[in-house]
């Protein structure tokens, strides 16, 4: 049985389900994780075929121990924040293991991003990683800074666990079709650079203008408080995977305002729901979930103005006009999916 290695900070409900796709394809998969400096509540479950360990109770040297004794035909590491995972990674590496580095940063060319380009044209990353496994177009840019040729490139780092949101889709179908709900949603972190600040200020400049159209938040974070205090929004917790889908009967419209948002996972769960998005021009999974227009609209990050002009258009459509944007979502959605994510790190085997 093939074995694979995952160095993760934090393991999410879409990590797993590219994890579940890699165990279909009889692999057996140990997931080292950070079970401490947690952003979500998230627990994974329990599978067969795949063995989870805590990094806080893991050295260094225990890790390569580990690595040396299930002798991987993959190992992949969640990027350089862990400098354990990456002297464990150039180790690997220096004796041709196979080692993937999963990152989801877009090239913005701020002076670090240069600095890390400097370090790629000297090799520092491509002694640690053999391959690259980035999340779509922008990071394919921001990779090729890095050093990594573009054999040494591969797709769909993240997928949403599809299969449940279509069912969602599926399931609520009907009942959107014969009354299709007029609520906004959002779903992350409450924090600033989710872009929560801009997304009130929109809302409440709409005035009456927002007819019967709702503002529902679910999600957790330093913000919740002041959330909470502003009026005409609907305040949730963070749920489930499991338990947020149903929130999908309801949800009219998906909007992540973001600062700051290099790809963004739920993007995709929204979109296999078949539900409309307003993204802000700095989420990353745009590029693969949104075309302006069909499924829904972008607007420049940091402007409260554009943001309501994109929510007047959801409000003013046609409940048909959004049916069909739901269906051009959940179509879109298809072009990844955990088993692209999978099939795209087992095919390190053909490139070698």
């Amino acid at each position: 049985m093939m074995k694979i290695l995952y160095l993760y900070t934090e393991v999410m409900g879409y990590t797993m389900a590219t994890i579940k796709a890699l165990v279909e394809h009889g692999a057996e998969v140990h997931v080292v994780h950070w079970d401490h400096k947690k952003l979500t509540p998230y627990q994974a479950p329990e599978w067969p075929n795949v063995y989870m360990y805590k990094r806080s109770s893991m050295s260094v040297n225990d890790i390569f121990h580990l690595a040396q004794e299930l002798s991987p035909a993959i190992t992949v590491v969640s990027g350089w924040q862990d400098k354990g995972y990456m002297s464990v990674a150039r180790r690997l590496c220096s004796k041709g293991r196979p080692v993937v580095t999963g990152f989801d940063g877009q090239w913005r060319g701020t002076l670090w991003q240069h600095f890390a380009a400097t370090l790629g044209i000297m090799g520092f990353f491509t002694r640690h990683y053999s391959y690259a496994w980035v999340a779509g177009v922008y990071q394919y840019e921001y990779a090729r800074r890095l050093g990594f040729n573009k054999k040494s490139i591969i797709y769909d780092l993240y997928s949403a666990d599809v299969s449940l949101w279509q069912k969602t889709y599926q399931d609520n179908r009907h009942k959107k079709e014969s009354h299709y709900p007029h609520r906004f949603l959002f779903v992350g972190r409450f924090e600033a650079i989710k872009g929560l600040d801009i997304l009130l200020e929109a809302w409440q400049s709409l005035g009456q203008s927002k007819c019967d159209w709702q503002l529902h938040l679910i999600g957790n974070g330093s913000l919740k408080a002041q959330l909470h205090a502003a009026s005409g929004v609907i305040i949730k917790d963070f749920k489930q995977p499991d338990h947020l889908v149903n929130e999908i009967n309801d949800a009219g419209c998906f909007i992540l305002p973001s600062i700051s948002e290099p790809w963004g996972v739920v993007v995709h769960e929204f979109a296999a729901a078949g539900v409309p998005l307003i993204l802000s021009d700095t989420v990353g999974a745009a590029s693969s979930f949104l075309i302006p227009g069909l499924n829904g609209y972008s607007f420049n990050a940091r402007d409260p103005h554009a943001l309501a002009r994109r929510m007047r258009q959801i409000i003013d459509s046609s409940d048909e006009e959004l049916l069909s944007m739901s269906v051009a979502s959940h179509q879109l959605s298809q072009r990844i999916t955990p088993q692209t994510s999978a099939a795209n790190l087992l095919s390190i085997g053909d490139l070698q």
